[in-house]
């Protein structure tokens, strides 16, 4: 593990900076990245595998992931979806891998951003600016009232339902806030492409009916008796407040 401090930024206990977390086996391109970094405002920490950015991640307060799909010790797809489990940190997929198909697949798994390499750094650190901008607008917060089922904290990308904190990846997040901002509304496919993807051309036909599947798994593992998500064939998606009972 390498961490990159730039000597010339104030003093981190008076004006701390973002950690970006660095998941790449390629020590220069590793190296380059954390340069880049660090000159720009940014802690940057490297680790060369899977296992040791999890360990990264459980003793740091990371702000954002940049993930290399193609590390010695696990496929980078497989420990982005352990990630997710997690934490709600956004992750930046890069791959060598120039085929469109990946990176579609990359993003429909959750990703924030793909870059395929080669690249140049100044254009990863504007990409990470960028989504930092976009996962952290601020202390906004969006919660449902005292005695609902259902709390959402658009800051954190933090969902607490039933009392459970569960963890999303930003499509399921972005799903079920929309659906939850206006309960019994139905929404098109079509509507949710264009409201919570960023490129809805590029999605497959069944992309919301894939997240929507992931999302509704995970909030039934909390409350096996209540779905909380309603199909309206040929129509689309509805989210259903149900109160928990009065004591």
């Amino acid at each position: 593990m390498i961490r990159f401090i730039n000597p010339m930024q104030a003093d981190v206990t008076t004006n701390p900076r973002p950690i970006v977390l660095i998941i790449d086996d390629e020590p220069g391109i590793a190296e380059m990245l954390c340069y880049a970094l660090s000159t720009d405002g940014f802690e940057a920490v490297w680790s060369a595998t899977g296992e040791a950015g999890l360990m990264e991640l459980e003793s740091k307060p990371v702000q954002l992931i940049l993930l290399d799909i193609g590390l010695p010790d696990i496929n980078g797809r497989d420990l982005f979806r352990q990630i997710q489990q997690r934490f709600a940190i956004p992750v930046i997929f890069l791959t060598a891998r120039s085929d469109e198909i990946d990176r579609v697949i990359g993003l429909e798994l959750g990703a924030d951003d793909y870059i395929a390499k080669p690249f140049w750094p100044r254009e990863v650190v504007a990409r990470v600016r960028a989504v930092l901008r976009r996962t952290q607008k601020g202390p906004t917060i969006s919660t449902a009232p005292a005695n609902s089922s259902l709390s959402l904290d658009a800051a954190r990308r933090r969902v607490v339902y039933y009392g459970q904190v569960v963890e999303l990846s930003r499509y399921e997040f972005g799903l079920i806030k929309v659906m939850a901002d206006h309960p019994g509304r139905i929404f098109s496919r079509d509507e949710l492409l264009q409201m919570i993807w960023d490129d809805p051309a590029s999605c497959y036909d069944r992309t919301v009916d894939t997240h929507i599947k992931t999302l509704r798994t995970k909030l039934i593992q909390i409350k096996p008796d209540l779905d909380p998500i309603v199909t309206h064939r040929g129509l689309g998606y509805a989210f259903v407040e149900q109160l928990p009972p009065s004591c």
